[in-house]
């Protein structure tokens, strides 16, 4: 069962995060980079100079970023695999749970793992481009978190609930951070223009639709391949 479950993982993350990758590249980057021309050249002056003034083993021990081009392709294609193999386990974990009797099926846990991990988190803290103005770190981590935790949980209960007072609870449940509501920077400012961030917003939306769609068909898809006797009832 344990290979089984990292089989599964291994080649569903490899295959989603390929597509994520693709998609990302021809749409999502594409925007990034757009974004970044709009940062002020003055800040660009400062981090120059600021670089520049670091000599010796003091310069070697700045974080290293990827330049434009294969190395930010190959370092996005990292981040995606990690993110997706990790996704596919906890599927294929769930899987042993409740055991999917259809590969259509997949469509719609990849739909529940796209409204926990993306939508939920996104209506209160929508994707950013470079130069917007955001709150605190850790506290938006927290709250997304929290959201995450809680449109799992309230899914859970509506998928799986059988009494009518349990889908109730999953409502409230779900709605719970969104009363409370995600931390806000004081200012709400942009350096790019809102016809470019609504287009991001919708790019990573749809980008992360695709990707978790196919995370649920091909992890289901590759987990059922196993005869049904092998698996525990």
């Amino acid at each position: 069962m344990i290979k089984r479950i990292a089989q599964t993982a291994g080649f569903t993350g490899l295959l989603a995060a390929l597509l994520l990758t693709v998609l990302q590249s021809l749409w999502v980057s594409p925007l990034i980079l757009q974004a970044e021309t709009y940062e002020t050249p003055a800040a660009s002056e400062v981090h120059e100079h600021a670089n520049s003034s670091v000599a010796g083993h003091a310069h070697d021990a700045e974080a290293w970023e990827p330049e434009d081009g294969w190395q930010r392709v190959l370092s996005t294609t990292g981040g995606n695999l990690v993110v997706a193999v990790g996704f596919a386990l906890m599927l294929a974990g769930l899987y042993t749970l409740r055991r999917p009797t259809r590969t259509s099926q997949g469509l719609l846990w990849g739909l529940a793992g796209y409204a926990t991990f993306c939508l939920a988190p996104t209506l209160g803290l929508p994707p950013e481009l470079p130069g917007t103005a955001a709150a605190d770190l850790l506290q938006r981590q927290i709250w997304w978190i929290t959201t995450a935790a809680s449109t799992a949980v309230g899914i859970a209960l509506l998928a799986f609930g059988k009494h009518w007072a349990l889908k109730l609870l999953a409502v409230a449940i779900v709605l719970v951070p969104h009363v409370f509501g995600a931390p806000q920077p004081l200012v709400h400012s942009s350096l790019a223009p809102q016809e470019l961030e609504s287009q991001f917003k919708i790019a990573s939306q749809l980008t992360n639709l695709a990707f978790w769609l196919a995370l649920g068909v091909i992890s289901t898809w590759l987990f059922r391949r196993n005869p049904q006797d092998q698996y525990p009832a």
